[in-house]
């Protein structure tokens, strides 16, 4: 029997993890840092995932595992105390992901049913989203596999539609002028908005969990990569394009948690809002669901490589312990931490994560076959903009730039005291 999976389902294990609930979350977000400059925002941040794109790429030839970026960094650093930090600190990243993503069906959901009304209603569906979720990963991991390749389809052709509609439907409309030079922000307004959304682009990365399952590998994992990061991109610019030009900037920072579903108004009435609302609420479901898969495993692979307790490999309920850890922690993150200062955090992490996944490859080109160039400038890229972010957001954000910085901290220290008690203990 035939496990392996071809071109289009690695793309679309790449599509479904970038068109999760990102672009749901982070849509008005992006505009009300970038303004009309909010589709030049998504290309940039676009172009650093397409370059960190080819290292993955690289490494995931050399390395297929289902570790994946794990395995990655403790190939380019080695198994120490700061690869083990950054393996966490990846861990982490996925939790705030889970919060930044049931954060966004919380936003959507009282647009459809009202329970108590306001923050109440928010927070009752970011809990049952997190948990139904939660119940769906113990129940049945085929469930989540069939849930999410279905999803899939009806978001992207859903998003799609969205496109073209409201393309049409830009002709004549009062707001295309604010998609003008003169509309956008400061250049490094622009960017600092760029990598805000970075965390729309991230789920590009779980390609390399599925590398050893990928046929023709040579061919196909690279192909995955780019023909998937490629068309996200197209399909960001073009939501932005319609949504700048479909809605007045007063009115999408009005609606800025839900804004998709709005922007769809003028086009569809409120049948178009109902349809979009829809979309977000099954795409960030299947995104929370996929994403506390990933989550388990990776704290799992983490606990394998001896850069946790082995406590950590022991099952609960049949699948890892990793998995209701991760529940826990992103049931506390969502009800606690609002959704800018998630998305900065997210962002943070995965940049400096992409980064270090490009320094790895970089310093492993000759036996990679890596362009040393390509390699290093995203790793510069990733960096430039982390700081750029950081700096930008820290008189503003302090909240989600010291709650990233913070949980690198935390993973540092942890990971030394951990690595020093084994070593005394002679596990290491």
């Amino acid at each position: 029997m035939n496990n392996k999976i071809g071109l289009k389902e690695a793309m679309s294990i790449g599509i479904g993890g970038m068109v999760g609930g990102g672009i749901f979350a982070v849509l008005g977000l992006a505009v009300s840092y970038a303004k009309g400059g909010t589709p030049i925002a998504f290309l940039f941040a676009g172009i650093v995932a397409l370059i960190t794109g080819y290292s993955y790429s690289k490494m995931s030839l050399k390395y297929p595992d289902r570790g994946g970026t794990v395995k990655f960094i403790n190939q380019g650093f080695g198994i120490n105390v700061f690869s083990g930090a950054m393996n966490n600190f990846l861990w982490v990243s996925y939790i705030i992901m889970l919060s930044l993503y049931a954060s966004a069906f919380g936003s959507y959901a009282p647009n459809l049913l009202k329970i108590l009304g306001g923050k109440v209603d928010f927070h009752l569906y970011v809990s049952l989203v997190i948990i139904v979720a939660t119940f769906v990963n113990y129940y049945s991991i085929q469930m989540v596999g069939k849930i999410e390749s279905i999803v899939v389809a009806i978001k992207l052709i859903i998003l799609i539609s969205f496109v073209f509609i409201g393309g049409y439907g830009l002709f004549g409309n009062n707001h295309l002028d604010q998609l003008e030079i003169s509309y956008w922000t400061h250049p490094i307004e622009l960017i600092s908005g760029a990598m805000v959304i970075f965390v729309a682009y991230e789920g590009f990365e779980l390609i390399a969990n599925a590398a050893p399952d990928i046929e023709n590998p040579q061919s196909n994992i690279p192909k995955a990569y780019f023909y998937s990061i490629i068309f996200v991109i197209i399909l960001y610019i073009s939501i932005s394009i319609v949504t700048v030009g479909s809605l007045a900037f007063s009115e999408i920072a009005k609606a800025q948690d839900y804004v998709l579903a709005e922007a769809a108004k003028p086009m569809l009435g409120q049948a178009g809002f109902v349809i979009i609302t829809i979309a977000a609420l099954l795409s960030t479901f299947s995104a929370i669901n996929a994403t506390l898969y990933g989550g388990s495993r990776v704290n799992y692979e983490i606990a394998k490589d001896r850069e946790l307790p082995k406590n950590f490999t022991s099952m609960l309920w049949n699948q890892p312990i990793g998995l209701f850890i991760t529940f826990i922690s992103t049931l506390l993150m969502a009800n606690l931490v609002d959704l800018t200062n998630i998305s900065i955090a997210g962002s943070i992490g995965f940049l400096l994560v992409f980064a270090l996944v490009n320094l790895a490859c970089f310093k492993l080109s000759e036996e990679l076959n890596s362009n040393k160039l390509l390699t290093m400038a995203g790793f510069l890229l990733c960096i430039i903009a982390l700081a750029v972010l950081i700096i930008s957001q820290f008189s503003s954000q302090k909240i989600g730039v010291f709650m990233a910085l913070g949980i690198i901290v935390f993973c540092v220290f942890a990971e030394w005291i951990y690595i020093k008690k084994s070593r005394n203990l002679g596990f290491g």
